[in-house]
């Protein structure tokens, strides 16, 4: 995420470093990199102009004093406006007092608004919502089956009708909901490949039919400067509340999460990091500008594990620590409950200085399968007392998951390693050093495969 946009702003902040004062003349060929690296990652021209206009005018006559240095001053002012130009605080989606709650979803055909649908539909659910899914898309082949398939899979229901308009499906979808006591209404409405005035009247009538208390626009991060103007569009017609930017985590540029804001004047809500129901981030300006600027995002981290880690489990879990019990059973839950948390490169590119590090690093996804692989075929025995593995027995693992002696040396070599670190922590002061430990923060390094190792 961000990586092209990251290396330009390196580059640039290069040229401010070593200088004892920031003056205008030391700090002007930086800025105008700092410009071009934003314009280059196609944040809107009027947008660059005066973000580097407001770093300049708080930058300039700044002394550097004690340890600071004028590239980390410069950092820490241009974070600082990064936060402000998409919009200082988080954004909550508005709950009505009165339930249902009605959310409607617009954008243009192919942005991912049917799955966002399904993704904010789970997100909800999990905070002890009774969302219902509403398919106000008619028009797209098997659109309305996608949005059941989707609802499937997280247990809500939907309401589809044959033979009615999107009109009649969303007021019919109230009435639905509040026989049925289903507290928040979430409808899918019809794109189109590009703005048509069929598509955006029809998204008024839902609109003023409805008298929705959010209007998601959904955009698609990947067309940069053409995401900002079609929200522009979309936001004179419909006065949308909030911004949902997907496909975060493709080869995007950055320029929609830095421009569409302060274009719009509309706060982005979520942010979708995946095809899966659970890669859906509330959006936190703060915590995006330090990606940005490869600062990392520990806050995130942690409460993606936070939300994975059943209470429960866990104290059991740190009880078997605490006697030494820690066996490849629990080695495997963790690693299944890491994968959960979403994908090994976007996990490490949250640590702080890892997404610089990893730029030119190979990770292969795949690596924590074939860690379970080996563990599967191991026998109960083997799994409770990793230490009679033999050779023979490492052989016969090596065949079994179809990987090598010396993978089943690796994953074994690995799994002593958190044994000593887990038993290390508990020592130190329970959870919370544990919890350090595990991101990379308490002296030990992070327990997951490593990057480069069980490569195809």
């Amino acid at each position: 995420m961000f990586e092209n946009i990251q290396t330009r702003l390196e580059s640039a902040l290069k040229r401010i470093r070593g200088q004892a004062k920031i003056t205008e003349e030391n700090i002007e060929e930086g800025l105008q990199e700092v410009r071009n690296a934003l314009l280059d990652a196609d944040v809107n021209f009027q947008v660059a102009k005066k973000f580097i206009e407001d770093v300049k005018a708080k930058a300039l006559g700044l002394e550097v004093q004690g340890k600071i240095t004028p590239g980390q001053l410069i950092v820490k002012i241009i974070h600082d406006e990064m936060v402000a130009l998409m919009g200082s605080t988080r954004s909550a989606v508005v709950m009505s007092p009165q339930p249902p709650t009605v959310i409607m979803v617009a954008g243009l055909q192919g942005s991912g608004k049917t799955t966002f649908c399904g993704k904010l539909a789970k997100s909800l659910k999990k905070q002890g919502k009774q969302p219902l899914l509403v398919a106000g898309d008619i028009y797209r082949p098997a659109a309305v089956e996608q949005l059941k398939v989707l609802a499937q899979q997280i247990t809500i229901p939907v309401f589809a009708e044959e033979g009615k308009n999107p009109i009649e499906l969303a007021k019919g979808a109230l009435d639905y909901a509040r026989r049925y006591a289903r507290d928040v209404v979430i409808i899918d409405t019809a794109g189109r490949l590009s703005i048509d005035e069929e598509m955006m009247q029809e998204a008024e009538n839902i609109k003023n039919a409805v008298k929705p208390h959010e209007i998601l626009f959904v955009c698609d991060s990947m067309t940069g400067q053409d995401a900002v103007n079609t929200a522009k569009t979309f936001n004179d017609r419909l006065a949308f509340s909030g911004v949902v930017l997907t496909k975060m985590d493709g080869d995007t540029r950055g320029g929609a999460a830095l421009s569409i804001r302060a274009v719009v004047q509309k706060p982005i809500k979520f942010i979708s990091t995946g095809e899966k129901l659970d890669n859906l981030e509330a959006f936190y300006p703060d915590r995006i500008a330090s990606r940005i600027l490869g600062m990392g995002d520990i806050l995130t981290l942690v409460e993606r594990a936070q939300s994975e880690i059943d209470e429960e489990q866990a104290k059991k879990l740190e009880q078997k620590i605490m006697r030494n019990e820690f066996d490849l059973n629990d080695f495997l839950d963790q690693l299944q409950q890491m994968k959960k948390m979403g994908s090994l490169r976007d996990l490490l590119g949250m640590l702080p200085g890892m997404d610089k590090a990893l730029r030119n690093v190979q990770i292969d996804e795949k690596a924590i399968g074939k860690v379970e692989a080996v563990i599967y075929s191991m026998t109960t025995q083997e799994r409770k007392q990793p230490k009679i593995i033999n050779g023979s027995r490492r052989k016969r693992i090596a065949m079994g998951s179809g990987t090598s002696i010396q993978d089943v040396n690796r994953m074994l070599k690995q799994f002593e390693d958190m044994q000593k670190m887990m038993k290390q922590l508990t020592k130190g002061g329970g959870k919370m050093n544990a919890l350090k430990g595990m991101m990379g923060q308490g002296g030990g390094a992070p327990m997951m495969p490593q990057p480069g190792r069980f490569r195809r």
